[in-house]
């Protein structure tokens, strides 16, 4: 039973039952903080020409438009890692087929937690938010997520990022007119209760951050580090692919060159979404 029950929107109902009806293997993208599932478009049409049933279900409340969101932030507030982890469990439990699921930033987190709960039959998790048991906090981490840890307020609103935050947090590696086109683009506000979750899991046993690494039933695992990420550098995913790698599966790392943690939405996002589906190709058809 979940903690935190969750109404499944009548869009994402409709695309669990278009999935089931194909009788494919489903894929479903986890989007993460200041992005909407819209961010996942082009892989879905990618996953879906590659034979498998793609499905961008939002966390909960999720507007379906960047104007409707910024128009409504108050939406996204108080959203836990917990309950939107349950909440995809809920998708997930429709599907008549184990799906793959693949994960960005918190996505990658929470995919992650529901490979550990047996739920996927591969995972991809990119440039992935930090869970318990996992140390390294870099300078550029705290940098960028400092517009909400900087007030603990935050823990309970909806925190925008500014422009020049946006460049420094997710468009550092690409250039000043992508940058601004990139946040006019996909910029939401986004939950600040995840970032202080994420941020004190070490300190808190109880915490909702937490991974099952050592879930036999985990399958295969692919983590993929962008390598000029600020917000999750490649010392959070070598420690993830540290702690992952222990369970009995396959577990992969990929490292894309010169990206940033707009790597899956930023003008190479073809790159990371032809790695990430090489790697399901070889698991799950």
């Amino acid at each position: 039973m979940s903690e935190h029950p969750q109404q499944i929107p009548a869009w994402t109902e409709d695309e669990i039952n278009q999935a089931n009806a194909t009788g494919r293997t489903p894929a479903v993208f986890i989007h993460g903080l200041w992005l909407l599932p819209s961010s996942w478009d082009r892989w879905a049409t990618v996953f879906e020409e590659a034979g498998y049933a793609p499905l961008t279900p939002g966390w909960p409340d999720d507007p379906e438009t960047v104007e409707e969101a910024n128009a409504h932030p108050e939406v996204f507030a108080n959203k836990t890692v917990g309950q939107v982890a349950d909440h995809y469990s809920a998708v997930i439990g429709k599907l008549d087929r184990r799906p793959v699921v693949i994960g960005h930033s918190f996505g990658g987190l929470l995919a992650q937690i529901i490979a550990g709960r047996g739920l996927s039959a591969a995972s991809v998790a990119i440039d992935a938010a930090p869970f318990r048991g996992v140390l390294p906090l870099p300078i550029s981490a705290l940098k960028s997520s400092l517009p909400v840890l900087g007030n603990l307020a935050n823990r309970h609103r909806a925190v925008p990022l500014t422009y020049e935050q946006f460049r420094y947090a997710f468009a550092n590696a690409v250039s000043e007119d992508e940058a601004k086109q990139l946040y006019d683009t996909f910029a939401v506000p986004a939950a600040g209760a995840p970032l202080f979750q994420a941020a004190t899991a070490n300190l808190n046993p109880w915490t909702e951050a937490k991974v099952d690494t050592a879930n036999p039933d985990r399958g295969p695992l692919l983590i993929i580090s962008g390598e000029k990420d600020h917000t999750v550098p490649r010392a959070i995913s070598d420690a993830t692919y540290d702690k992952q790698q222990r369970n009995e599966g396959v577990t992969e790392f990929a490292e894309i060159p010169g990206r940033g943690h707009a790597l899956t939405v930023d003008s190479g996002w073809r790159e990371v979404a032809d790695t990430a589906l090489a790697f399901i190709q070889r698991f799950v058809k």
